[in-house]
Protein backbone atom coordinates (compact mmCIF):
# COMPACT_ATOMS: atom_id res chain seq x y z
CA UNK A 1 0.00 0.00 0.00
CA UNK A 2 1.62 3.20 -0.88
CA UNK A 3 2.59 5.69 2.08
CA UNK A 4 0.35 8.90 1.95
CA UNK A 5 2.53 12.19 1.98
CA UNK A 6 2.63 14.83 5.09
CA UNK A 7 0.20 17.42 5.24
CA UNK A 8 1.91 21.06 5.16
CA UNK A 9 -0.16 23.98 6.51
CA UNK A 10 -2.59 25.16 4.42
CA UNK A 11 -3.38 22.43 1.86
CA UNK A 12 -5.50 19.69 1.47
CA UNK A 13 -5.22 15.63 0.23
CA UNK A 14 -7.48 12.82 0.08
CA UNK A 15 -5.08 9.84 1.51
CA UNK A 16 -4.69 6.86 0.26
CA UNK A 17 -6.97 3.73 -0.78
CA UNK A 18 -5.59 0.32 -1.37
CA UNK A 19 -7.74 -2.56 -2.64
CA UNK A 20 -6.90 -5.95 -1.98
CA UNK A 21 -8.03 -9.10 -4.09
CA UNK A 22 -7.00 -11.40 -1.05
CA UNK A 23 -7.00 -11.55 2.17
CA UNK A 24 -3.72 -12.38 2.86
CA UNK A 25 -2.12 -9.34 1.65
CA UNK A 26 -0.09 -8.07 4.32
CA UNK A 27 -1.26 -4.07 5.58
CA UNK A 28 0.69 -1.49 7.55
CA UNK A 29 -2.34 -1.48 9.66
CA UNK A 30 -2.49 -4.44 11.17
CA UNK A 31 1.21 -5.07 12.43
CA UNK A 32 1.77 -8.13 14.61
CA UNK A 33 0.18 -7.18 18.08
CA UNK A 34 1.91 -9.05 21.01
CA UNK A 35 1.59 -8.87 24.81
CA UNK A 36 5.75 -9.49 24.78
CA UNK A 37 8.11 -6.53 25.37
CA UNK A 38 10.66 -8.27 23.55
CA UNK A 39 8.74 -8.99 20.18
CA UNK A 40 8.80 -5.10 19.89
CA UNK A 41 12.01 -3.67 18.67
CA UNK A 42 12.89 -0.54 20.64
CA UNK A 43 12.08 2.26 17.97
CA UNK A 44 14.32 4.87 16.43
CA UNK A 45 11.90 7.36 15.00
CA UNK A 46 12.74 5.84 11.44
CA UNK A 47 9.33 3.10 11.64
CA UNK A 48 6.13 4.16 9.62
CA UNK A 49 4.11 3.98 13.32
CA UNK A 50 6.71 5.92 15.17
CA UNK A 51 8.01 8.71 12.27
CA UNK A 52 5.94 11.79 14.01
CA UNK A 53 6.79 10.95 17.18
CA UNK A 54 9.72 12.83 19.27
CA UNK A 55 10.88 9.45 21.33
CA UNK A 56 13.64 12.01 23.16
CA UNK A 57 10.59 13.33 24.92
CA UNK A 58 8.82 9.93 25.99
CA UNK A 59 11.09 10.30 29.13
CA UNK A 60 11.65 6.22 28.33
CA UNK A 61 8.37 4.77 27.80
CA UNK A 62 9.70 3.14 24.63
CA UNK A 63 13.14 1.93 25.64
CA UNK A 64 12.38 0.21 28.81
CA UNK A 65 13.80 2.92 30.85
CA UNK A 66 11.11 4.53 32.68
CA UNK A 67 10.98 2.90 36.12
CA UNK A 68 7.35 3.24 38.04
CA UNK A 69 7.44 4.71 41.15
CA UNK A 70 4.95 4.93 43.96
CA UNK A 71 3.23 8.22 43.44
CA UNK A 72 2.82 8.21 39.32
CA UNK A 73 -1.39 8.63 39.90
CA UNK A 74 -3.81 8.10 41.37
CA UNK A 75 -7.27 7.05 40.09
CA UNK A 76 -10.79 7.55 41.15
CA UNK A 77 -14.00 5.31 39.97
CA UNK A 78 -17.17 6.57 41.13
CA UNK A 79 -20.08 4.53 39.90
CA UNK A 80 -24.16 4.98 39.99
CA UNK A 81 -25.91 2.42 42.30
CA UNK A 82 -25.75 -1.36 40.57
CA UNK A 83 -21.98 -0.70 38.68
CA UNK A 84 -19.51 -3.03 40.13
CA UNK A 85 -15.95 -1.95 40.23
CA UNK A 86 -13.06 -4.14 41.54
CA UNK A 87 -9.56 -3.79 41.56
CA UNK A 88 -8.16 -7.27 39.81
CA UNK A 89 -4.42 -9.02 39.47
CA UNK A 90 -2.69 -9.49 36.15
CA UNK A 91 -4.32 -13.39 35.96
CA UNK A 92 -7.90 -12.06 35.24
CA UNK A 93 -9.56 -13.29 31.90
CA UNK A 94 -11.02 -9.85 30.81
CA UNK A 95 -7.51 -8.57 30.94
CA UNK A 96 -6.79 -7.79 27.42
CA UNK A 97 -9.73 -9.49 26.28
CA UNK A 98 -10.38 -6.50 23.67
CA UNK A 99 -7.29 -6.12 22.29
CA UNK A 100 -3.34 -6.83 22.25
CA UNK A 101 -0.82 -4.17 22.19
CA UNK A 102 0.41 -3.16 18.98
CA UNK A 103 3.58 -1.30 19.90
CA UNK A 104 6.36 -1.84 22.46
CA UNK A 105 5.02 1.14 24.55
CA UNK A 106 1.63 -0.31 24.76
CA UNK A 107 3.20 -4.01 25.80
CA UNK A 108 5.23 -2.28 28.08
CA UNK A 109 2.26 -0.91 29.66
CA UNK A 110 0.55 -4.22 30.22
CA UNK A 111 3.80 -6.39 31.34
CA UNK A 112 4.19 -3.23 34.04
CA UNK A 113 1.35 -2.87 35.78
CA UNK A 114 0.64 -4.55 38.95
CA UNK A 115 -3.18 -3.79 39.07
CA UNK A 116 -6.18 -3.10 36.97
CA UNK A 117 -9.37 -1.34 37.59
CA UNK A 118 -12.28 -2.97 36.22
CA UNK A 119 -15.75 -1.27 36.18
CA UNK A 120 -18.67 -3.94 35.05
CA UNK A 121 -22.18 -2.82 34.33
CA UNK A 122 -24.68 -5.36 34.35
CA UNK A 123 -26.68 -7.29 31.82
CA UNK A 124 -29.83 -5.51 30.82
CA UNK A 125 -28.71 -2.32 32.99
CA UNK A 126 -29.72 1.63 32.05
CA UNK A 127 -27.77 4.54 33.97
CA UNK A 128 -28.75 7.44 34.09
CA UNK A 129 -25.84 9.35 35.68
CA UNK A 130 -22.27 8.48 33.97
CA UNK A 131 -19.64 6.68 35.10
CA UNK A 132 -16.58 9.07 36.41
CA UNK A 133 -12.90 7.83 36.26
CA UNK A 134 -10.34 10.31 37.42
CA UNK A 135 -6.74 9.12 37.19
CA UNK A 136 -4.68 12.21 38.04
CA UNK A 137 -1.15 12.79 38.44
CA UNK A 138 1.14 13.00 41.03
CA UNK A 139 4.69 13.76 39.36
CA UNK A 140 5.69 10.62 38.93
CA UNK A 141 5.66 7.51 36.21
CA UNK A 142 2.87 4.85 36.40
CA UNK A 143 1.74 1.89 33.96
CA UNK A 144 -2.05 1.52 34.04
CA UNK A 145 -4.59 -1.21 32.95
CA UNK A 146 -8.17 -0.24 33.18
CA UNK A 147 -11.38 -1.89 31.61
CA UNK A 148 -14.88 -1.07 31.33
CA UNK A 149 -17.49 -4.19 30.53
CA UNK A 150 -21.34 -3.65 29.33
CA UNK A 151 -23.28 -6.62 29.55
CA UNK A 152 -25.90 -7.18 27.07
CA UNK A 153 -28.31 -4.30 26.54
CA UNK A 154 -26.61 -2.11 29.00
CA UNK A 155 -26.31 1.37 28.58
CA UNK A 156 -23.37 3.80 30.11
CA UNK A 157 -21.91 6.85 29.40
CA UNK A 158 -17.73 6.65 31.33
CA UNK A 159 -15.76 10.15 31.70
CA UNK A 160 -12.16 9.18 31.83
CA UNK A 161 -10.30 12.50 33.06
CA UNK A 162 -6.90 13.03 33.16
CA UNK A 163 -4.73 15.83 35.01
CA UNK A 164 -2.01 16.51 37.48
CA UNK A 165 1.81 15.95 36.17
CA UNK A 166 2.72 12.32 35.44
CA UNK A 167 4.64 9.96 33.06
CA UNK A 168 1.61 7.75 31.74
CA UNK A 169 1.57 4.45 29.26
CA UNK A 170 -1.38 2.37 30.04
CA UNK A 171 -4.26 0.10 27.92
CA UNK A 172 -7.79 0.99 28.16
CA UNK A 173 -10.41 -1.35 27.15
CA UNK A 174 -13.86 -1.67 26.53
CA UNK A 175 -16.15 -5.06 26.38
CA UNK A 176 -19.72 -4.52 24.95
CA UNK A 177 -21.96 -7.48 24.69
CA UNK A 178 -24.51 -7.64 22.29
CA UNK A 179 -27.26 -4.75 21.91
CA UNK A 180 -25.04 -2.83 24.45
CA UNK A 181 -24.51 0.69 24.06
CA UNK A 182 -21.33 2.78 25.27
CA UNK A 183 -20.62 6.56 25.36
CA UNK A 184 -16.97 7.04 26.78
CA UNK A 185 -15.33 10.46 27.26
CA UNK A 186 -11.52 10.52 27.48
CA UNK A 187 -10.56 13.97 28.50
CA UNK A 188 -6.54 15.06 28.19
CA UNK A 189 -6.00 18.06 30.59
CA UNK A 190 -3.07 17.37 31.72
CA UNK A 191 -0.32 19.93 33.51
CA UNK A 192 2.25 21.34 30.54
CA UNK A 193 4.98 18.92 31.48
CA UNK A 194 2.69 15.23 31.17
CA UNK A 195 3.49 12.65 28.96
CA UNK A 196 0.68 9.82 28.45
CA UNK A 197 0.72 7.16 25.62
CA UNK A 198 -2.34 4.49 25.74
CA UNK A 199 -3.95 2.39 23.19
CA UNK A 200 -8.11 2.21 23.64
CA UNK A 201 -9.21 -0.98 22.48
CA UNK A 202 -12.87 -1.17 21.83
CA UNK A 203 -14.55 -4.91 21.17
CA UNK A 204 -18.22 -4.17 19.78
CA UNK A 205 -20.45 -7.17 20.19
CA UNK A 206 -23.36 -7.88 17.97
CA UNK A 207 -26.07 -5.24 16.88
CA UNK A 208 -23.78 -2.82 19.63
CA UNK A 209 -23.35 0.96 19.81
CA UNK A 210 -19.59 2.36 20.79
CA UNK A 211 -18.99 6.39 21.27
CA UNK A 212 -15.92 7.48 21.51
CA UNK A 213 -14.88 11.19 22.44
CA UNK A 214 -10.96 12.12 22.73
CA UNK A 215 -10.77 15.19 23.84
CA UNK A 216 -7.09 16.34 23.99
CA UNK A 217 -6.29 20.31 25.51
CA UNK A 218 -2.87 19.27 27.93
CA UNK A 219 0.38 17.33 28.38
CA UNK A 220 3.91 17.81 27.01
CA UNK A 221 3.55 14.49 24.72
CA UNK A 222 -0.19 12.97 24.26
CA UNK A 223 -0.05 9.58 21.71
CA UNK A 224 -3.20 7.74 21.53
CA UNK A 225 -4.05 4.92 19.83
CA UNK A 226 -7.81 4.09 19.54
CA UNK A 227 -8.69 0.82 17.70
CA UNK A 228 -11.73 -0.98 17.32
CA UNK A 229 -13.20 -4.28 16.32
CA UNK A 230 -16.26 -5.98 15.91
CA UNK A 231 -17.20 -9.57 18.07
CA UNK A 232 -20.82 -9.92 16.05
CA UNK A 233 -22.50 -8.50 12.70
CA UNK A 234 -24.56 -5.02 13.14
CA UNK A 235 -22.01 -3.31 15.25
CA UNK A 236 -21.38 0.62 15.22
CA UNK A 237 -18.89 2.76 16.07
CA UNK A 238 -18.49 6.52 16.64
CA UNK A 239 -15.36 8.18 17.01
CA UNK A 240 -15.09 11.82 17.42
CA UNK A 241 -11.95 13.51 18.51
CA UNK A 242 -11.35 17.24 19.33
CA UNK A 243 -7.53 18.52 20.32
CA UNK A 244 -6.06 22.29 20.80
CA UNK A 245 -2.37 21.89 20.56
CA UNK A 246 -0.59 24.37 22.19
CA UNK A 247 3.08 25.89 21.77
CA UNK A 248 5.67 23.31 22.12
CA UNK A 249 2.81 20.59 22.62
CA UNK A 250 2.66 17.24 20.41
CA UNK A 251 -0.63 15.78 20.74
CA UNK A 252 -1.05 12.22 18.23
CA UNK A 253 -3.91 10.31 17.42
CA UNK A 254 -3.21 7.14 15.70
CA UNK A 255 -6.51 5.38 14.86
CA UNK A 256 -7.45 1.46 13.70
CA UNK A 257 -11.01 0.47 12.41
CA UNK A 258 -10.72 -2.86 11.63
CA UNK A 259 -14.46 -4.47 9.76
CA UNK A 260 -13.91 -8.02 10.77
CA UNK A 261 -17.41 -8.74 10.65
CA UNK A 262 -20.14 -8.48 8.00
CA UNK A 263 -22.69 -5.43 8.21
CA UNK A 264 -20.84 -3.12 10.41
CA UNK A 265 -20.57 0.79 10.88
CA UNK A 266 -18.17 3.42 11.63
CA UNK A 267 -17.52 7.10 11.36
CA UNK A 268 -14.73 9.08 12.58
CA UNK A 269 -14.69 12.67 12.78
CA UNK A 270 -11.47 14.31 14.36
CA UNK A 271 -10.57 18.17 14.60
CA UNK A 272 -8.18 19.92 16.01
CA UNK A 273 -6.74 23.75 16.20
CA UNK A 274 -3.22 24.81 16.59
CA UNK A 275 -1.18 27.92 17.91
CA UNK A 276 2.44 28.97 18.94
CA UNK A 277 5.77 28.00 18.04
CA UNK A 278 6.44 24.09 17.54
CA UNK A 279 3.13 23.31 17.92
CA UNK A 280 2.53 19.73 16.19
CA UNK A 281 -0.73 18.05 15.68
CA UNK A 282 -0.59 13.98 14.32
CA UNK A 283 -3.99 12.25 13.07
CA UNK A 284 -3.38 8.78 11.20
CA UNK A 285 -6.92 7.35 10.52
CA UNK A 286 -6.50 3.56 9.46
CA UNK A 287 -9.92 1.56 8.02
CA UNK A 288 -9.12 -1.68 6.87
CA UNK A 289 -12.14 -3.59 5.42
CA UNK A 290 -11.69 -7.59 5.84
CA UNK A 291 -12.75 -9.91 2.84
CA UNK A 292 -15.27 -11.37 5.58
CA UNK A 293 -17.08 -7.66 6.46
CA UNK A 294 -19.45 -6.90 3.49
CA UNK A 295 -22.18 -4.59 3.70
CA UNK A 296 -19.46 -2.55 5.72
CA UNK A 297 -20.41 1.61 6.05
CA UNK A 298 -17.20 3.86 7.00
CA UNK A 299 -16.36 7.20 6.58
CA UNK A 300 -13.18 8.90 8.54
CA UNK A 301 -12.37 13.02 8.32
CA UNK A 302 -10.19 15.01 9.97
CA UNK A 303 -9.96 18.61 9.95
CA UNK A 304 -7.70 21.00 11.20
CA UNK A 305 -7.35 25.10 11.83
CA UNK A 306 -3.61 26.79 11.84
CA UNK A 307 -4.32 29.91 14.07
CA UNK A 308 -0.82 30.92 14.17
CA UNK A 309 2.36 30.74 12.22
CA UNK A 310 4.91 28.04 12.98
CA UNK A 311 2.45 24.78 13.76
CA UNK A 312 2.76 21.78 11.67
CA UNK A 313 -0.32 19.07 11.33
CA UNK A 314 0.24 15.52 10.02
CA UNK A 315 -2.62 13.98 8.75
CA UNK A 316 -2.87 11.05 6.90
CA UNK A 317 -6.41 9.25 6.36
CA UNK A 318 -6.07 5.52 4.43
CA UNK A 319 -8.52 2.51 3.37
CA UNK A 320 -8.02 -0.76 3.01
CA UNK A 321 -10.18 -2.69 1.16
CA UNK A 322 -10.05 -6.60 1.01
CA UNK A 323 -13.82 -7.06 -0.34
CA UNK A 324 -15.85 -4.95 -3.04
CA UNK A 325 -18.98 -5.75 -1.36
CA UNK A 326 -19.46 -2.93 1.09
CA UNK A 327 -21.90 0.07 1.60
CA UNK A 328 -19.82 2.90 1.13
CA UNK A 329 -16.09 3.82 2.45
CA UNK A 330 -14.80 7.01 2.24
CA UNK A 331 -12.08 9.55 3.90
CA UNK A 332 -11.05 13.19 4.14
CA UNK A 333 -8.05 15.22 5.58
CA UNK A 334 -8.21 19.18 5.15
CA UNK A 335 -5.58 21.79 6.78
CA UNK A 336 -5.68 25.56 6.48
CA UNK A 337 -5.75 29.00 8.24
CA UNK A 338 -8.41 31.11 8.88
CA UNK A 339 -11.10 31.80 6.62
CA UNK A 340 -10.75 35.38 5.79
CA UNK A 341 -14.26 35.39 4.36
CA UNK A 342 -15.68 34.43 7.66
CA UNK A 343 -13.59 37.09 9.85
CA UNK A 344 -14.72 39.72 6.60
CA UNK A 345 -18.34 38.65 7.39
CA UNK A 346 -18.18 38.85 10.89
CA UNK A 347 -16.59 42.34 11.15
CA UNK A 348 -18.12 44.10 8.74
CA UNK A 349 -21.39 43.34 10.97
CA UNK A 350 -18.97 44.96 13.85
CA UNK A 351 -18.13 42.46 15.27
CA UNK A 352 -14.34 43.01 16.79
CA UNK A 353 -11.99 40.57 14.80
CA UNK A 354 -10.49 38.82 18.56
CA UNK A 355 -14.85 38.26 18.94
CA UNK A 356 -14.83 37.44 15.35
CA UNK A 357 -12.12 34.99 15.73
CA UNK A 358 -13.40 33.47 18.60
CA UNK A 359 -16.50 32.66 17.23
CA UNK A 360 -15.12 31.18 14.08
CA UNK A 361 -13.46 28.64 16.47
CA UNK A 362 -15.91 27.53 18.72
CA UNK A 363 -18.41 27.12 15.61
CA UNK A 364 -15.49 24.75 14.10
CA UNK A 365 -15.56 22.76 17.31
CA UNK A 366 -19.23 23.06 18.41
CA UNK A 367 -20.37 19.76 16.40
CA UNK A 368 -18.36 17.32 18.65
CA UNK A 369 -18.61 19.45 21.89
CA UNK A 370 -22.40 18.82 21.43
CA UNK A 371 -21.31 14.91 21.43
CA UNK A 372 -20.37 14.14 24.51
CA UNK A 373 -23.61 14.86 26.23
CA UNK A 374 -22.45 15.83 29.90
CA UNK A 375 -23.35 18.93 30.67
CA UNK A 376 -20.54 19.97 32.70
CA UNK A 377 -17.93 18.09 30.67
CA UNK A 378 -19.29 20.40 27.66
CA UNK A 379 -19.28 23.58 29.67
CA UNK A 380 -15.37 22.91 30.63
CA UNK A 381 -14.41 22.59 27.17
CA UNK A 382 -15.92 25.55 26.13
CA UNK A 383 -14.03 27.39 29.12
CA UNK A 384 -10.84 25.74 27.94
CA UNK A 385 -11.16 26.72 24.64
CA UNK A 386 -11.63 30.40 25.36
CA UNK A 387 -9.10 30.04 27.34
CA UNK A 388 -7.06 29.33 24.84
CA UNK A 389 -7.75 31.75 22.43
CA UNK A 390 -7.35 34.28 25.06
CA UNK A 391 -3.72 33.51 25.23
CA UNK A 392 -3.61 33.75 21.66
CA UNK A 393 -3.71 36.79 21.89
CA UNK A 394 -2.29 37.98 25.18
Amino acid sequence: MAEAPNIPVGSTTAGSIAVAAESTVVSRMSAPPSFDVSDFPVPHGREEEWRFTPLERLRGLHDGTATATGEGVKVDVQAPEGVTVETVGRDDARLGKAGTPVDRVAAQAYSAFEKASVVTVPKETVLTEPIRIAVHGEGGTAYGHQVVELGAFAEAVVVIDHTGDAVLAANVDYLLGDGAKLTVVSVQDWDDKAVHVAQHNALIGRDASFKSVVVTFGGDVVRLHPRVEYAGPGGEAELFGLYFTDSGQHQEHRLLVTHNTPHCKSNVVYKGALQGESAHAVWIGDVLIEAAAEGTDTYEMNRNLVLTDGARVDSVPNLEIETGEIVGAGHASATGHFDDEQLFYLMARGIPEHEARRLVVRGFFAELVQQIGVTDIEERLLAKIEQELEASVA
